[in-house]
């Protein structure tokens, strides 16, 4: 079964086509009205379905426009709507849902929930985020910067304050697609070590630098999140701030990283908290390029997990 669950348990071939399908079909849409389907329809026939256990826009979107214009249908589900772990078990619900689509999207809390959906499934799984990874979204980041920069091998990323999911799968992109990763944060919220091992031992330089101003020197690619999610509590949130506002990336920050070097942030983002207005509506910034290609890249997922 062809699951999409990370970057780091996908091959680095497999990758790499994955982001060269995702960029030929976003060409052969070009100036195509968002509603017209693709012309080979790969997906025509196939049911896709979309589960939600945390809200989304550019998640839930993405997919089910890209599923549409593959000409497939969607079933979009919701934690409220579904028994996912409560009255049923994640794996009986798997073996259920394998028996009316084709393919599960996954968006959840628990890793173990992703991990046990795939194990029971019998259609490809894929994951679009869970609170330690989203493989997802730095596929979009991988097609964004070598749309705009080229390949991305031997350049230098630097992450800017929250070593948090995405973070995480950014640092498995490194050790995949050979790029160097600095994380610049406080201490309490240092990607995991695991994950900085990893890259390590594909060859690539995975580090941690405190000051912010001196790991940007030489950036390619400078990246930061929301500081506080979706789910934080409202205690949390004043000391998330504390700890992360000598982390935001302002004008002064850019400033420090090569003048053709980008800005990205997965969105959605808190102006002038992780990132000024400034950076993200400015030169650097391909933001919204970023979230455009999340429906090209899923789109070469999807392709990829069914064989298509």
């Amino acid at each position: 079964m062809t699951h999409f669950l990370d970057i780091h348990t996908t091959s680095k071939d497999d990758l790499r086509a994955i982001i060269d399908s995702a960029r030929a079909m976003k060409t052969a849409r070009d100036g195509r009205p968002k509603g017209t389907p693709d012309d080979e329809a790969p997906l025509a026939g196939r049911m896709v379905a979309l589960i939600f256990e945390k809200p989304s826009t550019r998640t839930r979107v993405s997919f089910d426009v890209g599923v549409r214009q593959m000409g497939g249908q969607t079933m979009v589900l919701s934690g409220r709507e579904m028994q996912l772990g409560h009255g049923e078990t994640i794996a009986d619900t798997a073996r259920v849902l394998s028996r009316y689509v084709d393919l599960i999207m996954i968006r959840t809390f628990e890793e173990a929930t992703l991990q046990e959906m795939a194990e029971y499934a019998t259609v490809p799984v894929i994951n679009g985020l869970t609170n330690r990874t989203h493989p997802c979204q730095i596929m979009a980041d991988i097609l964004t910067y070598e749309e705009h920069r080229g390949p991305i091998a031997g350049k230098k990323v630097v992450w800017s304050g929250d070593g948090n999911n995405v973070c995480a799968s950014f640092v498995h992109a490194a050790g995949q697609f050979g790029f160097d990763l600095t994380f610049t944060g406080p201490q309490t919220l240092d990607p995991e070590r695991e994950w900085l091992d990893f890259a390590r031992q594909q060859g690539v330089r995975a580090e941690i630098e405190r000051d912010p101003h001196k790991a940007v020197e030489g950036a390619d690619l400078v990246v930061t999140d929301t500081w506080v999610s979706m789910h934080d509590p409202e205690s949390a949130k004043e000391r998330r701030h504390n700890q992360l506002r000598g982390y935001q990336v302002n004008e002064e920050l850019m400033a420090k990283a090569k003048p053709d070097a980008l800005f990205m942030h997965c969105l959605p983002a808190h102006r002038n908290d992780e990132a000024t207005s400034a950076v993200m509506d400015g030169p650097h910034s391909v933001i919204f390029d970023e979230a455009e290609n999340r429906l090209h890249a899923q789109k070469a997922i999807m392709r990829w997990c069914l064989g298509v």
